[in-house]
């Protein structure tokens, strides 16, 4: 009638009322912790990835997923570069630049990246066109000479739209008194603002024409800034384009050029990963308590079991399914609150600073607004829920191992 008898003995010992109420509170004090665990464990990898995940939207609105250059810096043939990538499907837009560093002086003087860019051309490979908080990028025209700053740079300048800052680049000048810098006066049209100290703080842009005239490069450029459709993908579709051109090129992709900041969310995502599993490892320990006392209060029936036939592997088993099914409550309600949990934190968070009247993540220090991001990756989740679940089980090995070796003639002599 019951098929398999052991898993039916245990399950029945889940229904059954126990005459000590401890055993029953220690069961119970196992399944919250363990749900208690899966859903910190849960929650926390989810706010790191969204965090990640919006920090790399945000780099990678700013910076090119890959980009061809010139062995030597310059690159002549930047058109053919750019009608090749175009016929490719892979990639979603291509744009020539010329980039060096700077010295940028206004009422203070600041270190920054210039940037030579196309802006018909720039919102094919970066979100700034719609950065812009103040000003439009199309604001540079050749010859103009306009310049557009991040927001925190401009705050450093202490210049706003409207005012001038003169530009130094390495190339220097003979002069009558000896060689000097070469530097050029550029008028602010416009801020932008992406969420990234290193572009917010560190960036400045100007047509593409104005950056060739400044460091005289003629029609060269430094490369072609590459826009895929897969960004996991984008050092093969840039090698695969430069094997396509004629001649020796550098290729570059947002994985090396940021690698050293995703290795660091790698392994804090996995540090916190370790640490919040000892939770689950304590709710593992008390299941352990539990099932150690079980045992002794079932010792009657575990003699009358042997003494009907049953081997010492099959009691094993029964208290082997009956901890595991405990542990298994706690980690699918832990599953289930800590998925519910993760995708409305954001809807929590606002909801604990209308209370309380302070923000918890001020935008001008996280760079995050519209709530706390959150993702769930069901590839996370599962190996969350396979931890639980081995942990449990390991949990059940050495009580169950102490009901096998249980003598019938010991356990019945007083009853």
């Amino acid at each position: 009638m019951f098929q398999p008898l052991t898993a039916a003995i245990g399950l029945r010992y889940l229904r059954a009322k126990r005459r000590n109420g401890f055993i029953s509170f220690i069961s119970l004090a196992s399944v919250l912790g363990i749900f208690i665990g899966v859903v910190a464990l849960i929650t926390t990898i989810s706010v790191m990835n969204g965090f990640q995940e919006e920090l790399r939207n945000r780099i990678l609105g700013t910076v090119a997923h890959a980009t061809i250059e010139g062995v030597n810096g310059s690159l002549s043939d930047w058109k053919r570069a750019v009608a090749v990538a175009e016929t490719d499907e892979r990639v979603l837009g291509a744009a020539p630049y010329v980039q060096t560093e700077t010295l940028l002086q206004a009422q203070s003087k600041q270190g920054a990246l210039l940037r030579g860019v196309q802006p018909e051309l720039e919102g094919r490979v970066s979100e700034l066109p719609n950065k812009m908080i103040q000003g439009r990028l199309d604001s540079l025209m050749p010859g103009t000479f306009n310049i557009v700053l991040g927001s925190e740079l401009a705050a450093a300048l202490n210049v706003r739209v409207g005012d001038s800052v003169n530009a130094f680049v390495s190339e220097s000048v003979a002069t009558p008194f000896g060689s000097m810098p070469r530097a050029k006066r550029f008028t602010v049209s416009g801020i932008f603002s992406v969420g990234a100290q290193e572009y917010d703080y560190g960036l400045a842009l100007v047509h593409i024409q104005d950056a060739q005239a400044l460091l005289r490069m003629g029609q060269d450029a430094t490369g072609v800034r590459l826009k895929l459709d897969d960004i996991w993908q984008a050092w093969s579709v840039a090698r695969d384009l430069a094997n396509r051109m004629e001649g020796i090129y550098q290729v570059r992709d947002w994985t090396r050029d940021h690698a050293n900041f995703f290795r660091a969310l790698k392994m804090e995502k996995t540090v916190m990963f370790i640490l919040l599993s000892l939770v689950i490892a304590i709710a593992a320990f008390n299941l352990v308590s539990s099932q150690v006392m079980l045992v002794q209060d079932k010792q009657a029936d575990i003699a009358i079991l042997r003494t009907l036939g049953m081997s010492p592997a099959q009691v094993m088993q029964v208290f082997m399914i009956q901890g595991l099914v405990i542990g298994l409550v706690g980690v699918i309600l832990g599953t289930i609150g800590g998925i519910l949990l993760s995708t409305n934190l954001g809807v929590l968070v606002r909801f604990i600073e209308s209370l309380t009247g302070n923000e918890l993540l001020p935008a001008d220090v996280y760079y995050i607004s519209g709530g706390v991001p959150s993702v769930v990756n069901p590839s996370d989740v599962l190996v969350i829920v396979t931890v639980a679940i081995i942990m449990c089980l390991l949990a059940t090995i050495y009580p169950a191992w102490r009901a096998a070796r249980t003598n019938p003639v010991e356990a019945l002599r007083y009853e």
